[in-house]
C-alpha cells in the first residue's frame, strides 16, 4: 500500500468520520428528512393512506409527501421496522459506499478493467469518492438521506453489463422505484440494445402490476392521478431546482408549466444533447450515458440540486476521458469542481426571498441556471470537440506527423 493510497483513505475516513460526528453531536444533525418519509411514509402502504401522508417535521414551510410509486413503498416497507437511528446511519455509510461505486465504474467504463487493478487509479478512485462526499449533490443527498445515489449506481452497473436481461433488470426497478431513472432506456436505444430497451420497460411493467395486486386503490391513484403532478414535489422557481422548467421560470418570473415555451427548450436541448451524442466515438459508454442523463435532469420537471450527482462522472469523465486532451476539458471540470463545492443553488436558498415565490432580482436568476447553462455549455463543446478529435484520427498518420512538426516550426 504505497503513501498517496494510504492519504486517500485517511481523507475518505476522515470525511465519513465527519459526517458521522456532525450526524451524531449536533442538535439538527439527525436531519435525514427526506429517509423519514421513504420509511415512514412506506408504511402506510395498503392503507389506503400512502398518499396522504406528510411530513412537516423538518420542512414546515412545505409539508413533504410520499412521491414515489407505491413499488419504492413496498421496497423501503421492511425498514420502519427498524430504529430509525439505526438505518439513518447505515444509509449513510451506504450512501458513500455507493458513491465510491459510482467512481469506480466510471473509471472502469473509461479505462477498462485491467486499469483499475494498477494502484495508481485506485488511489484516484479513493481521492475521487473522498472530495465528492464534499461536493453539494453529496453533501445535500447525505444531508437528506437521500436515494439518487443509489440509483446513479444502479444505471452504471446497468451500462456495465452486457447482459439485456441484467441491464434492464436493473434499469426497470429502478424506475420502479423512482421514475426518473427510465430515462437509461434511451442510453439503450442509442447504443441499439434494443431488447434490453424493451425488457427494461417489461420489467418496470412488472413493478406496477405488482403493486396493483397487493394496492390497487394506491396504484391506480399515482399513476392516474398523481403521475406528472410538479407541484406536488416541491415548488417549482426554487434556486435548488435545476431543471429547464426552474430556470425559466426563474428567468420569466413565473412558473412556464410544460406550455410551448418550455418544450421548445425541451427540444433545442435534445438537438444539441443529439449532437453531442453523435460526436462521441463508438466506444465512449461512460459518455453517451452521461449525454442522456444530462438530459434527463433537464427535462424533467424538477430536478433538485441533490439530483446532480451524475456531475461527479462527468467531471471524471472530463479529466480521464477520450476528449481529456481537447481545449476546455480542464476548464468545464473546473467550473463543476468549483459550482459544486461552493453548493450555488444551496446558496442562493438563503438569499431567495422564499421557496415559493418565481419572481426575484436578475442576478438571483442567472444565478440559479448554475446547471442548466453548464449543461447547454458542455453540450456544445462535446459536439465541437468530439468532431475535432474525430477528424484528426481520420487522417493519415503521416498528415498528422506533419501538422505536428509545422506547428512546432511555427512555435519557435
Amino acid at each position: 500500500m504505497n503513501r498517496h493510497f494510504r492519504l486517500a483513505v485517511a481523507a475518505l475516513g476522515l470525511a465519513v468520520l465527519a459526517r458521522l460526528t456532525w450526524v451524531l453531536l449536533l442538535p439538527n444533525g439527525m436531519n435525514f428528512v427526506d429517509l423519514h418519509v421513504y420509511v415512514d411514509g412506506a408504511a402506510n402502504l395498503g392503507t389506503g393512506h400512502l398518499y396522504d401522508y406528510t411530513d412537516a417535521s423538518k420542512t414546515p414551510d412545505f409539508p413533504l409527501p410520499f412521491t414515489y410509486p407505491p413499488f419504492a413503498a413496498l421496497v423501503f416497507y421492511p425498514l420502519h421496522f427498524l430504529p430509525f437511528s439505526l438505518v439513518a446511519i447505515a444509509w449513510l455509510l451506504l450512501t458513500v459506499a455507493a458513491l465510491f461505486g459510482v467512481v469506480w465504474l466510471s473509471l472502469e467504463l473509461m479505462l477498462g478493467k485491467d486499469a483499475l487493478r494498477e494502484p495508481k487509479w485506485r488511489t484516484v478512485a479513493v481521492w475521487w469518492t473522498a472530495v465528492g462526499t464534499w461536493l453539494e449533490p453529496m453533501r445535500t443527498t447525505l444531508d437528506y438521506g437521500q436515494v439518487n445515489v443509489f440509483l446513479v449506481l444502479i444505471a452504471m452497473l446497468a451500462v456495465r453489463s452486457a447482459k439485456w436481461w441484467i441491464s434492464g433488470t436493473l434499469v426497470g426497478a429502478a424506475a420502479g422505484v423512482k421514475l426518473t431513472p427510465a430515462i437509461t432506456g434511451l442510453y439503450f436505444v442509442a447504443r441499439r440494445r434494443w431488447v434490453t430497451a424493451a425488457w427494461s420497460a417489461v420489467v418496470f411493467a412488472a413493478t406496477i402490476g405488482l403493486t396493483y395486486l397487493i394496492t390497487p386503490d394506491e396504484t391506480r391513484k399515482y399513476f392516474g392521478e398523481l403521475l406528472g403532478d410538479a407541484t406536488r414535489i416541491g415548488p417549482v422557481g426554487s434556486a435548488t431546482n435545476q431543471s429547464l422548467r426552474g430556470a425559466l421560470s426563474r428567468l420569466l418570473g413565473h412558473d412556464v408549466g410544460t406550455g410551448a415555451l418550455w418544450v421548445v427548450a425541451v427540444l433545442v436541448t435534445a438537438v444539441l444533447a443529439v449532437l453531442a451524442w453523435r460526436a462521441l466515438a463508438a466506444d465512449d459508454r461512460l459518455g453517451t450515458l452521461l449525454i442522456v442523463q444530462l438530459f434527463g435532469l433537464l427535462a424533467s420537471p424538477i430536478s433538485w440540486s441533490h439530483h446532480w450527482i451524475w456531475l461527479i462522472p462527468v467531471m471524471l469523465w472530463l479529466l480521464y476521458g477520450p476528449l481529456r486532451a481537447a481545449a476546455g476539458a480542464r476548464l468545464l471540470a473546473g467550473y463543476w469542481l468549483v459550482t459544486t463545492a461552493v453548493g450555488v443553488p444551496w446558496v442562493l436558498l438563503y438569499v431567495q426571498p422564499d421557496i415559493w415565490t418565481i419572481s426575484r432580482p436578475g442576478i438571483l436568476s442567472w444565478l440559479g441556471t448554475v446547471d442548466v447553462l453548464g449543461v447547454l455549455i458542455f453540450y456544445v463543446w462535446v459536439a465541437r470537440a468530439g468532431r475535432r478529435v474525430s477528424a484528426l484520427d481520420d487522417q493519415p498518420v503521416d498528415l498528422v506527423r506533419q501538422g505536428e512538426v509545422q506547428g512546432g516550426q511555427s512555435a519557435r
